[in-house]
Order: C-alpha cells, then structure tokens, then sequence
C-alpha cells in the first residue's frame, strides 16, 4: 500500500488565457493578473520570472524527521508507488542523497522527473533525469527565485530552464526564447511557466501550455 507522507507536494497552477485546459478541475487566472504578467506590472516592486514548462511527473524531496524522502506530486512516497517511474525517482534520490542533505527539517524541493515520457519526448541523453523548480519552507512557502536559485547552485541541483526574469512579457515572445526547447530537444516546447514575486514572495503564478499538447499520449 503506498504510504501517504504529506497532504500535496505541489498544487495545481493556474492557466492564462490561451492556455490549453485539459482537465475538469484546471482553473484561469483573472485578466487583471494575466496583464501585470504580459503586459504591465502594477509598479517597480513586481519581478516577474517565466520558465519553461517540462512535461515530466512531479515529485519532490521532503527533509521529515531528519530523513529525505522520495515523494510523489499527491504527497506518497516514492519508494511506496505503484509506478515504476516512481521507484526509479526514489533509487536516484539515494544515489544523489548529498544534493538534499542540506535541507532544513520540513522544507522541500519540488520539481520534474523526466526519465519516462509523458505527452513529450525528450532526448535527456547527458542531462539529469530531475530538474528542480521550486523550494518550499515547512510553513508551506515558496521560496524567492533569486533564493532558490542560490540553494540549487550552491548544491548542484539541476533546474527547469530560465526563459526570462524582470519586466512584463507577452506568451508570444516567452515562446520565441523558448524556441524548439531548451531542455531534452522536444518535439515541440509545452509551454512556460510565469510567476511574479513582489515585497520578497511569490504573489501568483500561471501557465501556458500550447493547445495542439497531448496529454500522456506516450503512457
């Protein structure tokens, strides 16, 4: 029976406007946040960050009781999943145990697992099968990018590609950095990620992902 570590490694996000909604329960950000996003921020205090969107499993590593543990994105373990993919994750965990040890007693990171293809193939020949994309505190906080940044680089943690971070910046011109993909040759780029963070936190974030996207259709 798979052992339920904590309630969510990671919720759903939001999607902007012309984004592709795949499941009953995905939800839209309101225009007025999708503008400060796109177009115009409310003043100098918002920083907005946009990375690329990877089509992997979300999983996580959680420091409970002095332990790392392997969780997957509905907060089991990994090591407990019925899914190979899963156990995989958590054998490579154990194999990399020093990129996480430093994480303080209820913090995690949170990120991509790439090994298996989900609604994308991706060529991860040479890169690391786990990219990393936030941290959250034991108080249930996201980290600042410029923090997490720090944390991954000091630990040699892989990240999610960055596709631009300052100003406003329209999905049009996110995709035109983005390209033909920056991690693992896809066939085509899912889409990105954006966040704005203003008075040093994550105020809110969303997604696009681009509408001709098959959801799973590898699995």
């Amino acid at each position: 029976m798979s052992e339920k570590i904590i309630s969510s490694n990671y919720g759903s996000i939001p999607h902007l406007s012309i984004s592709k909604m795949s499941q009953q329960a995905d939800k839209k950000i309101e225009m007025g946040q999708e503008l400060i996003l796109t177009k115009k921020a409310r003043d100098w205090k918002d920083l907005i960050i946009v990375t690329e969107k990877l089509d992997g499993s979300n999983v996580g590593v959680l420091k409970q009781n002095g332990k790392q543990i392997a969780i997957t994105r509905a907060g089991y373990s990994a090591e407990s999943s019925p899914y190979k993919q899963h156990k995989e994750f958590e054998y490579w965990r154990w194999n990399n145990w020093t990129m996480f040890d430093w994480l303080p007693e209820g913090w995690r990171i949170c990120g991509e697992w790439m090994a298996m293809a989900h609604g994308t193939i991706y060529d991860i020949t040479g890169l690391p099968p786990f990219v990393a994309f936030d941290i959250i505190t034991d108080k249930g906080h996201r980290l600042p990018y410029l923090n997490f940044l720090g944390y991954c680089i000091a630990n040699k943690i892989p990240m999610v590609p960055l596709v631009h971070i300052g100003q406003p910046i329209t999905i049009k011109r996110a995709m035109e950095i983005v390209g033909q993909g920056i991690y693992g040759k896809p066939e085509k780029p899912e889409g990105v990620v954006y966040r704005v963070e203003r008075d040093g936190r994550v105020d809110f974030m969303a997604k696009f992902v681009r509408e001709d996207k098959e959801d799973g259709k590898y699995m």
